[in-house]
């Protein structure tokens, strides 16, 4: 595999789309959430995504080989917007990585006419909130005037500096397909490998009023506990690999210093 893949499964038929990535990150807020609501509505799975820039391992699941992955889901809305929504087990391991496969996911949802991009992480600030705020960042002032009502603070100027990796590469280069997006971050903690079902839900609770969609958040907390290990277990393998680059890019410095 040379470049990032979009495997098709199914092509659904959908009524003004809008999509949502929840991809593992900070205190996992945004692989939460919208797994939370992929579990939830029952969504089915259409695609599957693929890519060289995820770290070089597969993980052992169930007895079987899995392959790092994001997975496209779709839910038919009956009282708006269709959703599909984008999660995973890995965002990519390098700089070159994230904008290619920003652009793949971007290229790929306005194929099926997706109107709206909404991207969900968390924003560490190394404590705990009893009733996170959540931020948003909009890419123009039109998707800013549609959600201002709904409790986001788009004050951000000042706290929010930069969003590094697919929750502020994707609405940017969604901007460049003239589709409207919007990253929308929960207040966390930023505890390495730790999930925080607090954030995700004040983030669902937002969603559910802008999407108009009801979320039984009663099983939130037994969710995290599910998925809790199996991110863990990612999440530490990214670490091991990481540091073994690190190590083996120091190794190749010193051959050259003399």
């Amino acid at each position: 595999m040379k470049e990032t893949i979009i495997k098709v499964l199914k092509k659904p038929k959908l009524k003004n789309p809008v999509l949502l990535v929840g991809l593992p990150g900070i205190g996992n807020v945004g692989r939460l959430a919208v797994g939370y609501l992929v579990s939830h509505l029952k969504a089915k799975k259409f695609a599957e995504l693929y890519s060289p820039h995820f770290f070089n391992f597969v993980v052992i699941h169930e007895n079987k080989i899995h392959m790092l992955r994001n997975e496209f889901y779709y839910w038919k809305n009956k009282k708006g917007n269709d959703l599909i929504m984008l999660i995973g087990d890995a965002q990519s391991s390098n700089a070159p990585g994230h904008y290619e496969i920003a652009g793949k996911i971007v290229e790929f949802v306005a194929k099926l006419g997706c109107k709206e991009i909404i991207t969900i992480g968390g924003f560490g600030t190394g404590r705990i909130e009893e009733e996170p705020e959540i931020y948003g960042v909009p890419t123009d002032e039109s998707i800013k005037r549609k959600y201002q009502k709904y409790g986001i603070n788009f004050s951000v100027s000042g706290r929010i500096g930069t969003i590094i990796g697919a929750a502020g590469i994707i609405p940017g280069i969604a901007k460049l397909y003239n589709i409207p997006s919007m990253a929308l971050l929960g207040e966390t903690p930023g505890f390495p490998i730790v999930t925080d079902p607090n954030a995700a839900e004040a983030v669902l609770k937002i969603l559910e009023k802008m999407l108009k969609i009801k979320v039984d958040l009663s099983q939130l907390h037994e969710k995290v506990e599910e998925m809790h290990e199996f991110v863990k277990r990612i999440d530490e393998l990214q670490r091991e690999a990481l540091e073994e680059m690190k190590k083996k890019k120091k190794q190749e410095e010193l051959k050259y210093i003399g």
